[in-house]
């Protein structure tokens, strides 16, 4: 399932070429994933307060075309893969059907002091 999140790029987004700043693009799929945790009922402030946090580990990411002032984007996300204490998102944006930026990114379930702890059972049901 791809959950799909629209973005509208506005002037703080672009730098003084005026195409989105490529850190901008990093900000976009944050949201998205954001947002699809929100859609599937995950409560991240309930985690927390329970000692549980999600932190990104790794994006592997390609830039394949500019996107400027007042372009109407598209941010996908699907989960490709779960294991006991990660999950594993492809995420892409778009402009219509033209693909700006992908990436692949890798999230980890850490404790409050930093150390990997098991993603919950409820939370593995929600992502599967």
């Amino acid at each position: 399932m791809i959950y799909t999140l629209p973005i509208r790029v506005y002037y703080e987004d672009t730098d003084m070429a005026g195409i989105v700043y490529y850190a901008n693009y990093l900000k976009f799929i944050e949201r998205g994933r954001s947002e699809w945790v929100r859609e599937i009922g995950m409560d991240q402030l309930k985690m927390k307060a329970e000692g549980i946090v999600f932190a990104v580990r790794r994006v592997e990411c390609d830039y394949l075309g500019s996107a400027v002032l007042d372009d109407q984007l598209t941010v996908e996300t699907k989960v490709s893969a779960v294991s006991a204490a990660r999950l594993v998102m492809d995420q892409w944006v778009k402009r219509g059907e033209e693909l700006l930026f992908q990436a692949t990114v890798t999230v980890v379930c850490m404790n409050e002091t930093g150390q990997p702890v098991r993603l919950p059972a409820d939370i593995r049901q929600m992502v599967h």
